[in-house]
């Protein structure tokens, strides 16, 4: 590795040492403009599906009768998105970036037309799956070439700029979600993605000028951490069941609830001692939670994941029972909630690039986020428009804050060999929080909605209660707006009252990003920037270079802890 003397936005040209895999990054604006360009368009595709159903998601599991679907349609797509981002991390390291992103577009156009045209709820479940594969590419590339092409301090302003795009397209995607669902048919919240997948193909094989190092694909694929990539996916999917059937479909001691949840935990520990002991080049760096200040931003990184992604996907929920709105007034109402989140990020990744400081972002992000996420426990079927608006300004404001200031955080405490990993670590954490965060949330609603099946049925008769309470609560948007007078208020009270205790851990798990946000470190961003290596050569060599580092911090007694 070695410094360039001038910043990627001060130098001009570029070269590429082939026989090294050696990426010079010096940039002219004009290809400054098309990478953005680039980055944009891929980041929106992933954005975008990761909310435009969020809105369709009731009339999608009503149309297929199926509760559970529900959450898994949407965390199908997240648990797919974050158990691929390691992989996508260490295929760009070897076979470079501009290839893999053609790729993930592939995987994510194909996956988009599977889950249009889908028949049944499984079939759309496995397509969402195939869409979170090659939307993990999309997104996760992305940050790892804007890291390998600016530095530390320019980065933060183009890193806001992404995170900005990603919020808005989060923000809109419940609204197009819900236009498209209530106007046409849910499919086309499917279809959209073709032409501006296609787009995006179009302008990364044609404009994005990044080289490519020459490595033999079977010997590149030989060289991928496969054993570390079972056990990690195998170890989530089953976490992840286990927590999903808890309680709803079987009892918490039932046989298949404790093997799910222990089995899955055993392969996630068999995945970590993969990465500490077996791998040689591993999807996943230790190392990096040895420094207090890098593992508390991990920390936050998962915590903010698993809270933020309740907004965008129980909001619409209330909206569509306690309010009676229809899914593309509930894509309107979330509006003062997304749209402080895209500002929010354009702001934080602007100051940073002005003050190199990440600190300031991270503090407001927090605090905001809890504040709101705590003014929801106060959210009632009759509570004011004036409450429901300024709650989730409040939230928004925290939540876009917390997008991009930890990413600079933890790039300004690692080696630049460690940039691609690492940004998929941090990455995989904040997804696989998300897929967790659905799943978790949706037992904690659904147990509460059974737990008041006896007044339901008290109230609105034992048929209703039985079906709305007790099974398919979320799915049953469409039956709940064909009841009248005093059994539709109960309901929608019923539903409202349920939320609560979702809203109170949501809140509890944002406090504890506010403990975790005190370790974090300041480190100056300095305007040097170095030169990014790809290729199998350069794996090979990064490996020896850890080797020998952790060789010698064994051999050097200073007196440290584990945590420096």
């Amino acid at each position: 590795m070695a410094n360039a003397d001038k910043t990627a936005d001060e130098d001009r040209g570029a070269y590429d040492d082939k026989s090294k895999g050696l990426i010079a990054i010096v940039m002219t604006a004009l290809a400054v403009m098309m990478l953005m360009i680039v980055d944009q368009l891929a980041v929106f595709l992933s954005a975008l599906d990761t909310t435009i159903i969020t809105t369709a998601l009731p009339v999608i599991a009503d149309h297929f009768h199926s509760s559970a679907g529900y959450t898994w349609v949407g965390s199908a797509y997240l648990l797919a998105n974050a158990a691929a981002t390691p992989l996508w991390g260490k295929l760009s390291d070897i076979f470079g970036r501009k290839p893999m992103l053609l790729f993930a577009n592939v995987v994510f156009f194909v996956g988009s037309l599977v889950a249009a045209l889908s028949n049944s709820i499984g079939m759309l479940i496995a397509a969402r799956a195939v869409q979170g594969i090659g939307g993990a590419g999309l997104l996760t590339l992305v940050d790892i070439a804007i890291s390998d092409l600016f530095s530390l301090r320019t980065r933060g302003t183009y890193l806001g700029i992404i995170g900005g795009v990603w919020a808005i397209a989060a923000a809109i995607g419940p609204v197009i979600g819900g236009a498209l669902t209530q106007r046409v048919s849910w499919r086309w919240c499917f279809y959209i993605n073709l032409p501006l997948d296609g787009l995006a193909f179009i302008v990364i094989l044609f404009f994005l000028k990044l080289p490519t190092p020459r490595v033999p694909v079977i010997e590149g694929l030989r060289a991928i951490d496969w054993l570390g990539n079972i056990f990690v996916t195998g170890g989530t999917v089953m976490f992840l069941l286990g927590l999903q059937y808890g309680g709803v479909t079987h009892p918490w001691n039932s046989a298949i609830v404790l093997c799910l949840i222990i089995i899955g935990a055993f392969c996630l520990g068999i995945f970590i001692l993969v990465e500490w002991r077996v791998a040689t080049y591993p999807l996943m760096q230790l190392d990096v939670f040895k420094s207090r200040s890098n593992a508390a931003v991990l920390i936050l990184t998962f915590l903010h994941g698993f809270t933020f992604i309740a907004a965008f996907y129980y909001l619409p929920l209330f909206f569509q029972v306690s309010r009676g709105a229809s899914a593309l007034l509930s894509g309107v109402y979330l509006l003062p909630a997304a749209i402080p989140t895209g500002l929010a990020a354009f702001a934080t990744g602007a100051f940073i690039g002005i003050t190199g400081n990440y600190l300031i972002p991270i503090y407001v992000g927090v605090t905001f986020m809890t504040l709101g996420f705590g003014l929801f426990i106060d959210l009632h079927a009759d509570s004011s428009w004036a409450k429901i608006i300024i709650y989730q300004i409040i939230a928004g404001i925290g939540m876009g804050s917390l997008f991009q200031p930890p990413l600079v955080a933890l790039q300004a405490g690692i080696k630049q060999r460690d940039i691609a990993s690492n940004t998929a670590t941090f990455n995989f954490l904040r997804l696989i929080a998300e897929s967790i965060s659905l799943v978790v949330g949706q037992v904690v609603f659904q147990n509460q909605m059974k737990s008041q099946t006896p007044y339901l049925i008290s109230t609105i008769g034992p048929e209703l209660a039985e079906q709305i309470g007790a099974h398919d609560a979320a799915a049953s948007t469409s039956l709940i707006h064909s009841l009248q007078g005093m059994q539709k208020n109960v309901v929608e009270r019923v539903f409202a009252n349920s939320l609560r205790p979702a809203w109170i851990m949501y809140t509890a798990v944002a406090g504890l990003a506010i403990v975790a946000a005190l370790f974090i470190s300041r480190t100056v961003l300095t305007k040097d920037h170095e030169i990014a290596e790809v290729g199998l050569e350069a794996e090979k060599k990064h490996a020896a270079d850890r080797k020998a580092e952790r060789a010698a911090r064994g051999n050097k007694s200073d007196g440290q802890g584990p945590w420096v």
